[in-house]
């Protein structure tokens, strides 16, 4: 059998900038675990994953934390996720075997797979489901010395056009915003954790924002398409995909989603245009049989797997961001099919016997005078559920009542997920949350007073607490 097809050597660079970039954001997915579990999931978190361990099996959520669980043995397991992609990111994968270069990513997926599948509604992100997808599919890209893998160069692509077609296809049939060209008269100033630019994006005038929609609809619906011509046909649909998500990580903080995406849109790439930006590609090996077998198997496995996120794109009731396997392998993918016209805010305060004093975020709005912070792509997860609380109180109602909890004992760990604890010396006697409409400042309103934000109050959504009342 002719093999001259199954090596894409015209695919070495971009096999080179889709490894390194994935391995960095591994690196930033396993940082933020390591940042933020103990205060989320940790023993004494908001949810507990010995909890959660519970109650689920090892069939619903596979995870090494089935076979123990303590905070320093996550700490150990993110940790180690970390330098190990801090090691594949600086080039190791390259000098060993192909097996040895297969092993370090699978580690690196099944160390990351365990944490999501603990991570309850911290890890409901589409994102998380998207970065396992795109790391399963680099255990079979080899390291530099072998031939790229022209399936897995196809899957990569697959998996882009999944993505963005997906969120084409989700704000076509969903908010009508988003047909009549008027999304983002709102979802610069509603979106979950508004940047430092957000403000100058929600002012520009509104033709530019229809302009920006009708973009939107071109990149997502017809660009990814193009990601299966001919080059270098295929290299402009990614160049369209990489400016696109540039756009939109100035626009606003979505953790890490418009980098991966960015990762996957140079696996259309041709040599040509990465060349100059890339190492100079090694004497590239053919790929042992046993190699060639393992790739087949993997295409023929998403070939079934893309059954289910197909049927979803093209039935009637399209939904966002599920994974349908435990493996979060083969998802479907989409992003804002819905956009909110107002903004509001739940703002916690403590009580300390004199005043209240108001919680900072670290990105949530909160101080009208604070400008919008830059996070992406990191992801700070407790100040994205905040943004659901005033969709739906349902959306907090398994850790809203801990995060109470948490600043009436002044948990440290908690604490440390927010910028500033306004009660250093001593916890409040009681907490409470407030409801506010927040819009952004007029020029001539952030002239006059230097504010951001404009917020006036609504009422309450929680009243006021103390550890007598929750107990």
């Amino acid at each position: 059998m002719d093999w001259n097809w199954f090596a894409a050597e015209e695919y070495w660079q971009a096999r080179f900038a889709v490894q390194h970039l994935l391995a960095l954001c591994y690196l930033l997915a396993f940082g933020c675990a390591l940042h933020q579990f103990r205060g989320l999931l940790g023993e004494r978190g908001l949810t507990p994953i010995p909890r959660f361990l519970e109650i689920a099996g090892f069939r619903r959520a596979p995870s090494l934390f089935h076979l123990h669980y303590s905070d320093r043995f996550f700490a150990v397991v993110s940790g180690a996720g970390a330098g190990l992609s801090a090691l594949v990111l600086f080039g190791a994968a390259d000098v060993v075997p192909l097996w040895a270069a297969m092993v370090m990513w699978l580690v690196l997926w099944v160390l990351y797979l365990s944490i999501v599948n603990v991570g309850q509604v911290w890890y409901s992100f589409g994102w998380e489901s998207l970065l396992l997808e795109a790391g399963f599919l680099a255990i079979f890209l080899g390291p530099s010395h072998v031939a790229p893998p022209a399936p897995v160069i196809w899957l990569l692509c697959w998996l882009l056009f999944r993505v963005e077609f997906g969120a084409g296809l989700i704000k076509l049939r969903g908010d009508s915003c988003w047909r009549d060209l008027t999304a983002l008269y709102y979802h610069h100033e509603t979106q979950p954790v508004p940047g430092p630019l957000s403000r100058w994006f929600h002012r520009l005038p509104r033709p530019v924002h229809r302009v920006e929609v009708t973009a939107n609809h071109v990149t997502q619906l017809l660009v990814p398409f193009l990601l299966f011509a001919p080059q270098p046909v295929a290299t402009a649909a990614g160049l369209i995909v990489v400016v696109t998500q540039g756009w939109l990580m100035l626009s606003g903080n979505f953790a890490w989603l418009n980098f991966i995406t960015i990762t996957l849109a140079f696996s259309a790439m041709g040599g040509w245009l990465l060349h100059p930006v890339t190492l100079t590609p090694p004497p590239q090996q053919a790929a042992p049989p046993w190699f060639r077998a393992a790739v087949l198997a993997l295409t023929a496995g998403f070939v079934v797997l893309s059954y289910w996120p197909v049927r979803n794109m093209l039935g009637r009731r399209q939904v966002m961001n599920r994974s349908f396997n435990r493996l979060h392998l083969g998802n479907t993918y989409g992003a804002f099919g819905s956009v909110t016209r107002t903004r509001y805010e739940v703002v916690l305060e403590g009580f300390d016997g004199a005043r209240w004093r108001e919680y900072d975020f670290k990105a949530k709005p909160g101080d009208p005078y604070r400008r919008p912070p830059q996070v992406a792509p990191y992801h700070l997860r407790l100040d994205w559920l905040m943004w659901f609380l005033p969709l739906s109180p349902s959306y907090g109602r398994s850790w809203l009542p801990g995060l109470i909890a948490a600043l009436l004992r002044g948990d440290e760990q908690v604490l440390r997920l927010l910028r500033r604890n306004p009660f250093p010396d001593s916890p409040p006697q009681r907490v409470r949350a407030l409801l506010y409409r927040y819009r952004f400042t007029t020029r001539a309103e952030r002239r006059a007073t230097g504010a951001f934000w404009q917020r006036s109050p609504v009422g309450d959504f929680v009243p006021e607490l103390s550890l007598a009342d929750l107990r």
